[in-house]
């Protein structure tokens, strides 16, 4: 057992949405004190670093109502039952941008607020894009602008607060390292 380990006492779904649960835990510390916790239950989500054959990153546009504000990101989507998460990365970069990529390769995965949720995004690294002549249609409640920005470009967007969420963040920084460390 970890000496930081908290031990659950009680577990209470008390919201089950579309996207998320949230529950309400009991927990015992590893002092003995008893605490809550509200946690959010995520299935989990992929973002894909989409590279044009010019070196540019593919971006989407679109309002997160959380934030009350538009925001330039890289392709993210939530993992449906039973998907794997490639796949879904594949079917993500189709939705939101109209590419496919030849190439697909795992990058890493990461937890995005183990504060509180324990969601974790599986990163992609798409390759040898092509345009989709009839790509599959997004989520209908979802409103996209597809753009394509170089590092540097991307870069700023980030001093901008443009670009303003961690997985995009992320990626810049690896994308960068890998355009700096090889020839792609």
């Amino acid at each position: 057992m970890n000496s930081f380990e908290e031990k659950t006492i009680s577990s209470e779904t008390i919201y089950e949405g579309k996207v998320i649960d949230l529950r309400l835990e009991e927990v015992e510390l590893p002092d003995g004190k008893i605490a809550k916790r509200e946690l959010v239950n995520h299935p989990g989500a992929v973002a894909v670093i989409a590279i044009t054959k010019e070196n540019k990153l593919v971006m989407v546009e679109q309002y997160r109502k959380a934030l009350n504000r538009s925001i330039i990101e890289i392709p993210a989507g939530k993992i449906e039952a039973s998907e794997a998460p490639k796949l879904t990365a594949i079917r993500e970069l189709e939705e939101e941008t109209g590419f496919g990529a030849s190439s697909v390769t795992f990058v890493q995965s990461f937890a995005t607020s183990p504060g509180f949720a324990n969601e974790v995004i599986h990163l992609y690294l798409a390759q040898d894009l092509y345009k989709i002549e009839n790509p599959s249609d997004g989520d209908e409640d979802e409103f996209i602008t597809v753009l394509e920005v170089t590092i540097e470009e991307a870069e700023k967007m980030v001093t901008t607060e443009q670009i303003y969420d961690a997985k995009t963040a992320y990626a810049i920084l690896y994308t960068k390292n890998l355009l700096k460390d090889s020839s792609i």
